[in-house]
C-alpha cells in the first residue's frame, strides 16, 4: 500500500501544484475557446453562403494556418529562452529574446505576401487536386485570401507581444484583448457578410473584411499596453535596437529544428487536407472543415497544457532548480493525460450542436462533420499528452526530440503511408485520417524513451546572465 502511494505521489504532484498550473492553462484556454468560438460563428455565418463559399473560405484558411504555425513557432522559439531569462530575472536577455520575435516575424511574412497577393490560385489550386468542384470553390477562395493579407503585419507584432506576456506567466491581459477582438469579428461578421443595418453583403469578402478590422484592432491595443506598462521585454527605440548575435543565433539554432518539425507537421497536415478533399464534392471540404472547427472548442486544451508546462518548467530550469524539474515533468505529463481524457467527454457533448451550427450544410457534409468530431475527440488523450511532452523537452531547450522523434517519422512513415493510401484505396477521408493518426502511437513512445535521457534538464540562462 505505501508503494502505491509513493508511486501515486511521483506521478501526480499536489492540488496546490495543479491550481498553479491552471491559472496559467485557463486564461489560456478560455482565449483560445473564446476565439474558436468566433471562428465557429464565423463558420456559421459562411455556411448560410453554401458549401461552396465555406469551402472557399476554409482552403484559403489553410494558408493562414500555415503561418499562423510559422509566426507561433519563431514565438515558441524565443519563448523557450524569455521564460528561463525570466526565471533568472535577467531583462536584457528576455529584451534579445523578444527582439529574435519580432526579427523573425517580420521575415515570415514575406511568404504569406506571395502566396496571399501573388500566386493566390496557383497554391490554393493544388488543395483542390481532383476535388469536382474546384473552379469554383478557387473563385471564393482568392477573394478571401486577396483581402487577409491585410491582416499579416499587425497580427504578426501581436502574437510577439502577447506571446512574451504569456512566457511570463501573464495571461490576462492577452485574454481580455481577444475577448475585445473576437466580439468585433463576430459583429463585422454579421454586418458585412449578409448586409444587415444597411451595410453592403459582401459575403466571403465581408468576413475577411471583418477579420482584418478585428486585428488591426487588437494591433492597436497590444502596442497601448507596451508602450503603457513597458514589461521587461520592452525594448526602448530612443537609441536603437542592439542585437546580442552570438545569443540571436543560438535562438535561431534552437528554433530551426522547432520550425523544421512544425512546418513537417504543416505539410503532413496540408497533404492530408489536399487528398481528403479529393473523396468528393463541396461536401467533403466542408464537412471536414466544419468538423474542425467544431473539435476546435476542445483543441484549446493543447495551447493550456503546452503553455503552462512551458512556464513552469522554464522558469525552473532557470532558477536553476533541477531536480525540482524531474518532479514537475512526471506531475504535468500525469496531469495532461487526465486532462485529455476529459476532453475527450467535452468532445462527445460537442457533437449535440452540430445540427444547430450547420444546420444549413448538405446532409452529406453535416453527416462527415459528426463523425469527424467523434473521431478527434477519442484521439486527444494522446495528443494533450505529446503536446506536454514537447513542451518539457522545449523548456530546456532539447529541440532534436521533436525533429528527430517527429518530423523523421512524419516524413518516412505517415506521408508515404497517406499518399499510398489516397492513391491505392478509396477509402472515405474519416477513414483515411484514422490510418494516418495511429502514427501517434509511434511518436509518443519515442519521445517517451527520449524524455528518460534528460537531455532537456538545462538552464539556459547561464552564460547570458547579467
Amino acid at each position: 500500500m505505501n508503494k502505491l502511494l509513493k508511486e501515486k505521489r511521483s506521478l501526480f504532484g499536489d492540488g496546490s501544484f495543479y491550481r498553479n498550473a491552471l491559472k496559467i492553462a485557463v486564461p489560456i484556454m478560455l482565449q483560445q475557446l473564446i476565439q474558436n468560438m468566433v471562428s465557429l460563428i464565423d463558420n456559421f455565418m459562411v455556411s448560410g453562403l453554401g458549401d461552396v463559399s465555406m469551402s472557399g473560405v476554409n482552403v484559403a484558411g489553410q494558408i493562414l494556418f500555415i503561418f499562423m504555425v510559422f509566426l507561433n513557432t519563431i514565438c515558441m522559439s524565443g519563448g523557450i529562452f524569455l521564460t528561463q531569462f525570466f526565471g533568472a530575472n535577467d531583462k536584457a536577455g528576455m529584451q534579445q529574446a523578444f527582439i529574435f520575435k519580432l526579427f523573425m516575424g517580420v521575415s515570415a511574412f514575406i511568404p504569406y505576401f506571395l502566396v496571399c497577393r501573388v500566386f493566390p490560385r496557383q497554391v490554393l489550386s493544388l488543395m483542390l487536386i481532383g476535388n469536382t468542384q474546384a473552379p469554383f470553390i478557387l473563385d471564393e477562395a482568392v477573394r478571401y485570401i486577396n483581402i487577409m493579407f491585410w491582416m499579416g503585419l499587425p497580427m504578426t507584432f501581436s502574437v510577439c507581444i502577447a506571446t512574451s506576456l504569456r512566457d511570463m506567466g501573464r495571461v490576462k491581459a492577452p485574454l481580455i484583448v481577444t475577448i475585445i477582438a473576437t466580439l468585433t469579428n463576430t459583429t463585422f461578421n454579421y454586418l458585412l457578410i449578409y448586409g444587415n443595418f444597411g451595410f453592403p453583403a459582401l459575403g466571403v469578402r465581408g468576413a475577411a473584411f471583418a477579420t482584418v478590422i478585428a486585428r488591426t484592432l487588437e494591433f492597436a491595443i497590444f502596442v497601448g499596453i507596451y508602450i503603457k506598462v513597458k514589461p521587461d521585454f520592452a525594448v526602448g527605440l530612443k537609441n536603437g535596437i542592439k542585437v546580442n548575435f552570438g545569443l540571436f543565433g543560438e535562438i535561431l539554432k534552437k528554433g530551426a529544428l522547432m520550425l523544421f518539425c512544425e512546418m513537417t507537421w504543416v505539410l503532413s497536415e496540408t497533404v492530408n487536407t489536399a487528398i481528403f478533399n479529393s473523396r468528393g464534392g463541396a461536401e467533403v471540404v466542408s464537412g471536414m472543415a466544419a468538423g474542425f472547427a467544431i473539435a476546435n472548442l476542445f483543441f484549446v486544451a493543447f495551447g493550456g497544457i503546452y503553455s503552462a508546462t512551458s512556464v513552469i518548467m522554464g522558469k525552473t530550469l532557470g532558477e536553476g532548480k533541477l531536480e525540482e524539474a524531474r518532479k514537475q515533468k512526471s506531475w504535468l505529463l500525469s496531469g495532461a493525460f487526465a486532462f485529455g481524457c476529459v476532453m475527450t467527454l467535452v468532445g462527445f457533448v460537442t457533437t449535440l450542436i452540430v445540427p444547430v451550427v450547420y444546420g444549413r450544410l448538405s446532409g452529406g457534409a453535416i453527416d462527415i462533420c459528426r463523425r469527424m468530431v467523434i473521431v478527434l475527440s477519442v484521439f486527444m488523450p494522446i495528443w494533450v499528452y505529446i503536446n506536454a511532452q514537447q513542451a518539457v523537452a522545449r523548456s530546456g531547450g532539447d529541440t532534436k526530440m521533436g525533429a528527430y522523434g517527429d518530423a523523421l517519422v512524419t516524413l518516412f512513415v505517415l506521408l508515404p503511408m497517406i499518399l499510398i493510401l489516397g492513391k491505392y484505396t478509396d477509402i472515405g477521408p474519416i477513414e483515411l485520417f484514422i490510418c494516418v493518426k495511429l502514427v501517434d502511437f509511434i511518436k509518443i513512445t519515442i519521445f517517451h524513451f527520449w524524455l528518460k535521457k534528460e537531455r532537456w534538464l538545462n538552464n539556459l540562462a547561464i552564460g547570458h546572465a547579467e
